[in-house]
């Protein structure tokens, strides 16, 4: 039965002779076309082992619009642009933080052509990668010296095998933390070559421990942020010039991982400045570059010049630097930082700016769009509040409006998968049995997108 079956359906030559499939051909290309069709003629081919005849008889006529949705598929991007309706304002999953116009724009013009990443165009000789961006973030943080490398995992490592590799490295118990995709500081200290050698408990840990902990085999005293919990009740920790006092006085440098990346207050954010561990005299300073500074995946290092000319001479260094895309976006968003328009013009900051009233009135104007188009849903802007993400602030709510949906014949999960498969997928929350959507995290411009989503997805007219 299944050989008879198979005699029904084209071989690969027949179906590329088919002149709809050299139409597609002609725009796909010979091997990718190929490719696509001979997998198309195996699955008609388990068809008719299965003894399925309906699927099979359909091959042939349903084949050429088969192709050519999945050649359309094969050749879309698979990172494509979302919706993060969320009001998680960094957040990991959806690419962290946005980056402003400006900042993207210089990225095209210099990877569409040639750059001076190397090159001294004045003296016309090979120039250092060094003095782009980083120059700038000296100058803001009023740092001695900065390091960039491809995110702050890669700084913390690079830290660590710098100063301690072969040795110990003490870091307090409460500060040994697993954040995102599991990055683990113990596994951290492992890879650098070092050994972890704890001190205090989970909730209190003295300057004592830590001073009973110094030996022969110190190589550096780590201080990390808690990222994305907080420990609370009885606690006790050391201070900043209580370590950095300790270190100097055993002649070991001290390192902080910052993880944010603050590098200027922020209103209702309880987090320190990497100008305040600086001030306090921390030797190595280490945060994110796509958290709270809002520009690309970068980890920067900040410090005192001799450790961090040490950091720059290890020969991990070179695989860890950054390329010219990194370095063309971290100079525009710093550019923003230095001219005092990174509260509006860097979208992470402009977010967290935002003031719940604003967001009422846009969520107001999306509801009342949406009963007249979606009359069955009911569509309300309730208070609620938004994240920070990105392991900081995990314990700040930042006020703001959510719209809230129900919709009468379809469950809410089922809504935001909808939503998801769209173009451009939204991403919105799930909560009490409702679709729930926080504008914080939605740019202006994208509000007519979102609400002709909503409208298709509802059953509206559009």
């Amino acid at each position: 039965m299944s050989s008879d079956l198979r005699r029904l359906l084209p071989s690969v030559e027949q179906v590329l002779q088919r002149p709809e499939v050299r139409a597609l051909e002609a725009r796909h290309g010979r091997p990718l076309v190929v490719s696509a069709v001979r997998g198309l003629v195996e699955e008609a081919r388990a068809q008719a082992a299965a003894g399925d005849r309906e699927a099979v008889e359909a091959v042939g006529d349903a084949l050429p619009a088969r192709l050519a949705e999945r050649l359309e598929r094969a050749q879309s991007p698979s990172l494509v642009r979302v919706i993060n309706a969320t009001g998680v304002v960094v957040h990991t999953n959806l690419g962290r933080a946005p980056l402003p116009p400006s900042a993207a724009a210089q990225v095209a013009r210099v990877a569409t052509g040639y750059s001076n990443l190397e090159f001294d165009v004045a003296r016309g000789e090979r120039g250092q990668r060094e003095v782009h961006a980083e120059s700038r973030l000296r100058d803001l943080l009023g740092s001695e010296a900065v390091v960039v490398v491809n995110n702050n995992a890669a700084a913390v490592l690079l830290a660590v095998n710098t100063f301690a590799e072969g040795r110990e490295v003490v870091v307090s118990r409460s500060e040994l933390v697993e954040i995102g995709g599991s990055f683990r500081i113990p596994d951290v200290l492992r890879k650098g070559g070092a050994r972890l050698r704890e001190v205090g408990t989970t909730n209190r840990t003295r300057i004592a421990d830590y001073r009973a902990a110094l030996g022969p085999g110190t190589g550096l005293i780590l201080k990390v942020h808690p990222s994305n919990f907080r420990i609370v009740g009885f606690t006790e920790a050391p201070s900043r010039e209580e370590l950095v006092a300790l270190a100097r006085e055993a002649g070991v440098p001290m390192a902080e991982d910052l993880g944010s990346g603050l590098i200027a207050p922020v209103p209702g954010l309880d987090e320190v400045t990497v100008g305040e561990s600086l001030r306090a005299g921390v030797d190595v300073v280490t945060f994110s570059g796509d958290k709270l500074l809002g520009g690309p995946q970068a980890g920067l290092v900040a410090g005192r010049a001799e450790p961090l000319v040490a950091m720059r001479t290890n020969a991990l260094y070179r695989a860890l630097r950054v390329d010219k895309m990194t370095l063309a976006a971290l100079d525009a968003v710093l550019a923003l930082h230095q001219a005092g328009r990174a509260e509006s013009e860097v979208p992470t900051l402009r977010m967290l700016s935002l003031p719940a009233s604003a967001i009422r009135a846009r969520a107001e104007a999306l509801a009342a769009a949406l009963a007249k188009s979606c009359p069955s849903v009911e569509a309300s802007v309730v208070d609620g509040a938004s994240a920070v993400g990105g392991g900081a602030a995990p314990v700040t709510e930042i006020p703001t409006a959510l719209l809230r949906l129900v919709h009468p014949a379809r469950p809410a999960q089922e809504m935001a998968a909808a939503l998801r498969a769209g173009d451009p997928p939204v991403v919105a929350r799930v909560a009490d049995d409702a679709l729930v959507l926080d504008l914080r995290t939605v740019a202006p411009e994208e509000d007519d997108a979102v609400r002709a989503a909503l409208v298709r997805e509802c059953g509206g007219a559009g």
